[in-house]
């Protein structure tokens, strides 16, 4: 690599830095306003994302994917199940466990809300060819990869 390709690598690495710094700003923003107008937290709105993936899970599971404490995992779980959003029943094979169902009418107002942003998206995809749509997934799952090394280390790190 040449001085000139090594500087323009540089350039776009910063960029690239720059740009992901502000779309996780932005998302941080967009899910706090979209949690809001939904009466609910932006964990909330993690767990029931999750929910929509899966259709149930244990609240451990649950505890995992939020980063919670299985205490503060019991105080969401009763608040979602108040609101509607969710079923906990005693799991049959293991009455220790309890598994937490989404409600899927109740989570209507949010998909709702998330409809123009998927338009948006998909606008936005449109452009994109299928190996570029793919070059963008492997990146997303490269990140989440990065995000839970860094989430496992800072989790046990003691260290301020």
């Amino acid at each position: 690599m040449n001085d000139t390709d090594a500087l323009a690598r540089e350039q776009a690495v910063i960029e690239f830095m720059r740009a992901g710094r502000e779309s996780s700003r932005l998302s941080v923003m967009f899910r706090h306003a979209a949690a809001a107008r939904l009466g609910l937290t932006v964990t909330d709105m993690e767990c029931l994302d999750f929910l929509m993936d899966t259709g149930a899970a244990t609240a451990g599971q649950l505890a995992e994917q939020t980063n919670l404490t299985t205490g503060a995992i019991t105080s969401m779980i009763r608040r979602l199940e108040r609101a509607g959003y969710v079923t906990a029943e005693r799991d049959p094979a293991d009455r220790r466990r309890v598994i937490v169902t989404l409600v899927p009418e109740r989570v209507e107002g949010g998909v709702r809300l998330y409809a123009s942003y998927g338009n948006a998206i998909s606008e936005v995809l449109s452009r994109h060819s299928t190996e570029e749509i793919r070059l963008l997934t492997r990146h997303y799952d490269e990140m989440s990869a990065v995000y839970r090394a860094q989430l496992a280390t800072l989790n046990n790190d003691e260290s301020p």
